[in-house]
């Protein structure tokens, strides 16, 4: 029994050596835990506000900017854009700049004043169901809560109304169902691209190191740029192959419908895979097992699901975490497949995140070039 338990000690005293030793491992065994407390407990609010919003105001009345002021006070509308055409409050909505637009006709205090039902145009950008359920039900309660107000000063000199004062249209835009797979199935797009061109580009990379199979291509003709695009070159059809196969299964199964133009989808989902593989081949090059590239590769991918807009709002999240999700390619991939694919668009709406994919593909590319250079040194 003695000999036993000094078999046992001697074992454990290796094993817990060995982590000690690989402090690459430990601190990801620590840090993984740490980073997921830390999203879930700040970043996750599903309580969404603060909604970026639009707002073309014809009425330009003391009762307008009353009814502007009551959606503000809120806390769910943050009126970013004034515009002065419907054609502008759409374009914003459609872009992505704004969640919400808000149309107030020109005859809006005299229906009012005359007893008459206001009509007020609500255009909400229902793509993200969690967004438009909030950006629907304050509008609502604003609408009502503004009416009630104006039922009561009526009531005080004698005047009666069966109609409600104000009337809040809302217009759900692209997914006025609020079919929660027309949401969710492009950006499930974006999350396979990321898994398999991060975290299992990195894995096989360092798999080939660990059982010496790189030593053997590193001694060949090849250069380190052809080594490298030997590599991820792949990859790339694969992950052609997995948009194709997640939006056909897609369309298929769950009637999502695809309203843009699939060759400018698959021109953007190329910038996208470059800088992913290229996140993934900067892992392989600073780790040294496949355990470490699969820790390491979690400390992208977490950031990603939580940060990226895929799960939980942008808007609703912290300045500090909101920026940090600036860091990852698949943030700006999301508008991307989500707007090609949702709502038609092209690319004079999503210039700004093409631009964004390009920097971002060129620069991790150029450095992952460099590290994966410097490794095979």
């Amino acid at each position: 029994m003695r000999a036993s338990l000094r078999r046992l000690r001697a074992l454990l005293t290796k094993e817990f050596t060995q982590i000690a030793r690989d402090k690459t491992t430990f601190i990801m065994m620590i840090g993984i835990p740490v980073l997921q407390i830390i999203l879930f407990g700040f970043a996750v609010n599903t309580d969404v506000k603060h909604l970026p919003a639009a707002v073309f105001d014809q009425s330009l009345s003391a009762e307008s900017r009353e009814l502007l002021d009551s959606l503000t006070a809120c806390e769910y509308f943050d009126f970013q854009y004034v515009e002065k055409s419907n054609r502008a409050v759409d374009d914003r909505i459609l872009s992505g700049d704004a969640k919400v637009g808000i149309i107030i006709p020109p005859n809006f205090t005299e229906n009012i004043k005359h007893g008459r039902s206001a009509q007020v145009q609500v255009l909400v950008d229902a793509s993200d169901n969690m967004t438009s359920s909030s950006a629907i039900a304050a509008a609502q309660l604003v609408g009502s809560a503004k009416s009630q107000q104006i039922l009561l000063e009526r009531q005080g000199i004698g005047r009666k109304s069966s109609e409600s004062p104000i009337d809040m249209r809302i217009r759900p835009w692209f997914n006025p169902d609020f079919v929660s797979a027309y949401y969710m199935v492009p950006g499930i797009v974006a999350v396979i691209l990321t898994m398999t061109m991060v975290m299992i580009t990195a894995m096989a990379i360092v798999k080939e190191k660990e059982v010496g199979t790189m030593e053997q291509l590193i001694v060949t003709p090849l250069r380190p740029v052809e080594l490298m695009l030997g590599k991820i070159i792949p990859y790339v059809v694969v992950g052609y192959a997995q948009t194709i196969i997640a939006l056909s299964a897609g369309i298929l199964i769950f009637d999502l419908p695809f309203r843009g133009s699939a060759l400018l989808l698959f021109a953007l989902t190329t910038l996208y895979i470059v800088a992913s593989l290229a996140l993934g081949i900067l892992i392989s090059t600073v780790s040294e097992t496949q355990v470490q590239a699969s820790q390491m590769s979690m400390f992208v991918f977490l950031p990603s699901m939580m940060l990226s807009g895929y799960l939980f709002p942008r808007e609703s999240m912290p300045k500090l975490f909101y920026y940090i999700g600036d860091l990852f390619p698949i943030t700006y991939y999301l508008p991307v497949v989500r707007g090609i694919v949702l709502k038609g668009i092209g690319m004079n709406y999503i210039y700004p995140m093409f631009f964004a994919l390009l920097v971002y593909s060129v620069v991790a590319f150029t450095v992952s070039v460099i590290k994966f250079k410097n490794k095979l040194g």
